[in-house]
């Protein structure tokens, strides 16, 4: 059998090197840019423009105009039809507007305004703020929850700080990532970005889950043999049906990626770092941290002791 519990030494070290950089970045930005992370103008305020031209345009297309402006921070999305283009970046003036109109009527011909109006740095605040707020609610649901789901087994809150522990390691990983790449390309966190670090979450509670409910079968299944061996020998059971689930994501995310175009780039590729992190979290982090508590020893000990000792003494 192999003995992935007794080498969480080396799985919490590999965690705390993948999100040191997120906050080595953090330090950095708040010291430098008064703010810990690199926000686009959906959360500090920017200029939405929808305009439709005479012909289709690609998204990537009308991006570039901008970036060869200067404002390298843009996003586009077609609405409704190929004809009407949804543009955000930040704010212009009249002089400005003018002289950017002209470059994407020299590129795509004349069009029709729709609508231009500006996303003030209030607007953005409240954003941030619920976006703060929606996370904080999620993990304390999820932790309630799993407490609950678990409560036939001892210690059931430990399985929903465990689950936890592991989303929040997923987060930090997926800023890391994203910290780095804001220093290689000045990619910045803006609301798609949000919607992929919340569906990164859905997927690593739900593998942790998985592992979670094999561990509390195996618990009452194997009475005689230690909390640690029980773990690793659920984490084994269930490790080949997980990463296989994972693998058939990721090939997807992969398609997407190659062939989604640069506007689905960041947020592609944001999803695809956190379930490979979460996919990792949920067999080298969530079940390391209840034996490491159970053991009250972040690394392995050579003392073993039954399932039914261990409750007695940690209860």
């Amino acid at each position: 059998m192999y003995h992935i519990v007794e080498k969480r030494k080396i799985w919490f070290l590999i965690s705390l090197v993948s999100i040191l950089p997120a906050f080595v970045f953090m330090l950095w930005s708040t010291a430098t840019r008064g703010q810990p992370l690199p926000l686009s103008i959906d959360f500090t305020g920017g200029t939405v423009w929808e305009v439709q031209f005479s012909q289709p345009v690609q998204p990537a297309a009308v991006r570039q105009v901008f970036v060869d402006a200067g404002y390298g921070d843009t996003t586009v999305f077609t609405v409704n039809n190929d004809f009407t283009a949804q543009i955000k970046f930040k704010p212009v003036d009249a002089e400005e507007k003018d002289r950017l109109r002209q470059a994407l009527e020299a590129q795509f011909g004349p069009f029709e305004e729709l609508t231009y109006r500006s996303l003030g740095p209030a607007v953005g605040r409240e954003v941030s703020q619920a976006a703060i707020v929606a996370l904080a609610a999620a993990s304390i649901l999820i932790l309630l929850y799993i407490a609950w789901a678990f409560r036939s087994v001892p210690h059931p809150f430990r399985y929903g700080v465990a689950a936890v522990a592991a989303l929040i390691h997923d987060v930090l990983v997926t800023l890391s990532f994203l910290s780095i790449m804001n220093l290689v390309a000045g990619w910045e966190l803006d609301a798609l970005t949000l919607t992929a670090i919340l569906t990164v979450i859905g997927y690593s509670v739900n593998d942790t889950v998985v592992i979670f409910d094999r561990l509390r079968e195996n618990f009452h299944r194997y009475r005689n043999e230690s909390f640690a061996v029980v773990a690793n020998r659920s984490i084994i059971e269930t490790a080949t049906r997980s990463i296989a689930t994972q693998i058939t994501v990721l090939l997807i995310l992969v398609a997407i990626l190659v062939l989604g175009g640069v506007t689905l780039q960041q947020f592609v590729a944001t999803m695809l770092v956190g379930f490979v992190s979460g996919m990792y979290s949920s067999i080298f982090n969530a079940t390391q941290i209840l034996v490491a508590w159970d053991e009250r020893s972040l690394f392995h000990r050579d003392g073993k002791k039954s399932v039914g000792q261990g409750a007695a003494a940690t209860a």
